[in-house]
């Protein structure tokens, strides 16, 4: 199960934010995603933050209050993320998973571009496909 690998199940075509969008225009592209969250690129593609569903909506209520959009995703990302390489073990991020909040990671190469996203459903698919494949093959018991 070790050799399950990130790359095999990522999502190599995420929705992914600019720091210019406007709280307005993150929203609506995760409204049209089943992500709940997203990346944010520089122009090299630099993965250089993250925005998240909750961060949408607690400055998008804001915007609305003060009847005055004028958030940017520069002035909502994290800028502290955790991101995974695609030769990572899908079970060794399962276990991260359980211990760090994120439910999405964004895979990343050595200099920190976006080559795709993981999420949770994604492990969970990962680790059901070789449990059923190891089921099927007879094996009783997991060792």
């Amino acid at each position: 199960m070790k050799s399950i690998r990130v790359a095999d199940y990522m999502n190599k075509h995420p929705v992914t934010f600019n720091i210019n969008m406007s709280v307005a225009e993150a929203s609506e592209k995760l409204i049209h995603s089943p992500q709940n969250g997203a990346p944010v690129l520089d122009v090299y593609q630099h993965v250089i933050g993250f925005v998240s569903e909750q961060e949408c909506l607690i400055h998008l209520l804001e915007d609305t209050y003060l009847s005055e959009p004028h958030t940017t995703v520069a002035d909502m990302m994290r800028t502290d993320v955790l991101t995974v390489g695609c030769e990572h073990s899908v079970v060794d991020l399962a276990q991260q998973m359980t211990k760090n909040k994120p439910k999405l990671y964004p895979v990343v190469d050595e200099n920190k571009r976006l080559l795709g996203i993981i999420t949770r459903s994604d492990i969970l698919n990962a680790i059901d496909i070789h449990l059923r494949s190891f089921y099927e093959k007879g094996h009783g018991r997991l060792v």
